[in-house]
């Protein structure tokens, strides 16, 4: 019996060792206040009539959208996952640094697209926030041990191709519009539409997201350590892009507008496919206990 007590007593004092010690943990509390902020700002965009009227009629209902999908998911899912990481989840932080990378993203096109107003200061605060507890959190996480739980090679191959083919895919639908525009010497229809001077999302995807993708899916079909805990977070970077995109058209609906629902199924098709594959990979991550039986026996991971 004392020899049983003592067991339990390393096993609880090694839990509570990885709680207090749960890597990044700055920068998790950084993307806590994030998220608080993100929040506030949302229920001002959303709350506040007229706040957005500077926009051009195809770029409203896309704010309105991003506002909708920041107050419902994104913003809760920062702050869930974050406290979740700060008690020692694996899962929590992969996904965490996913919902960072889009929090970063979107609000990169809140700073340098929106017109300047009220909301300007809490929309840096949040891109700096996040982005600084995304660089953190990569930089604070063990790759070598996040990819020794991962426990099914099925599900990282599966995970590597369908990162390459949506990043070429995406490609090739931006420069579908950019180059024909680029040799005719006219504007492309979408910056046009939303009246700034370029399309923000088609520079952030061609010149980072999109090549990140693609790369990570290579390095993880090759079985690099780095990739494994980089891939379910652009998983949950896609699933999270994909919400204000289908929010659009009920926001157009809901105004009285004409709405874009074709974009409803691809969109949709896409957001459910990722969502599975996010699913399965999250499920093949084991405990430490079993990533050190796996490395112990000389088993490769993932």
């Amino acid at each position: 019996m004392s020899q049983q007590r003592t067991d339990q007593g390393e096993r609880s004092n090694r839990g509570s060792a990885a709680g207090a010690a749960a890597p990044g943990a700055p920068w998790l509390w950084l993307s806590i206040a994030a998220g608080v902020l993100a929040v506030a700002g949302s229920v001002v965009g959303l709350g506040v009539g007229g706040f957005y009227a500077n926009l051009t009629p195809a770029f409203l209902p896309q704010a309105l959208a991003q506002d909708v999908a920041n107050l419902a998911l994104a913003a809760p899912a920062l702050l869930v996952c974050a406290i979740l990481a700060l008690r020692g989840s694996l899962r929590a932080r992969l996904v965490w640094l996913g919902v960072l990378a889009f929090t970063v993203y979107n609000y990169v096109i809140y700073t340098f697209s929106i017109p300047f107003g009220p909301l300007f200061p809490v929309w840096v605060a949040v891109l700096g926030l996040s982005l600084f507890s995304l660089i953190g959190g990569i930089a604070s996480t063990d790759a070598g041990a996040a990819a020794a739980r991962f426990g099914s090679r099925p599900a990282a191959v599966v995970t590597g191709w369908s990162l390459i083919v949506v990043g070429v895919l995406f490609g090739l639908l931006w420069l579908s519009e950019d180059v024909p525009a680029l040799v005719a010497g006219t504007t492309p229809q979408s910056v046009l539409d939303l009246g700034i001077p370029t399309n923000p999302v088609h520079i952030l995807d061609l010149a980072f997201f999109l090549p990140a993708v693609v790369g990570t899916g290579i390095l993880l079909l090759r079985r690099r350590e780095m990739a494994y805990p980089v891939a379910p977070a652009f998983l949950v970077f896609l699933i999270l892009t994909g919400v204000p995109i289908m929010v659009t058209p009920i926001v157009q609906s809901v105004r009285g507008e004409t709405a874009a629902w074709t974009v409803l199924a691809p969109i949709g098709l896409l957001t459910v496919l990722m969502l599975v594959l996010l699913a399965w990979l999250l499920r093949t991550v084991g405990s430490p206990d079993r990533a050190e039986e796996r490395s112990g026996a000389g088993e490769p991971a993932g």
